[in-house]
């Protein structure tokens, strides 16, 4: 899976990986729903920093397209919403 962090490049990520995300996934969702900009922001953070260390980077010449694309780490709650599935960021998950 080709995955895309808005602003920064593209990681492939294992499909067997999605699971460990998941579960920041399904933080960030409960955050938004409740309006909590701290932890938004805190678990924003986390699930991209997760992503950066499952993935491994794409060289920065090569342009494939992307399966997941996930907000860039200084996206605002508005924008992140709009980026949402019913599952959230990451399929398969709540």
């Amino acid at each position: 899976m080709i995955v895309r962090i808005m602003g920064e490049g593209q990681l492939t990520l294992a499909d067997g990986r999605l699971a460990e995300l998941n579960k920041l996934d399904d933080e960030l969702m409960a955050e938004m729903e409740t309006g909590d900009g701290p932890g938004f922001r805190a678990t924003l953070q986390a699930l991209l920093a997760k992503v950066r260390e499952l993935g491994e980077p794409l060289p920065d010449d090569s342009l494939e397209p992307s399966d997941l694309i996930l907000p860039s780490p200084d996206a605002t709650l508005e924008e992140v919403r709009e980026l949402l599935s019913d599952d959230g960021l990451i399929p398969g998950g709540a």
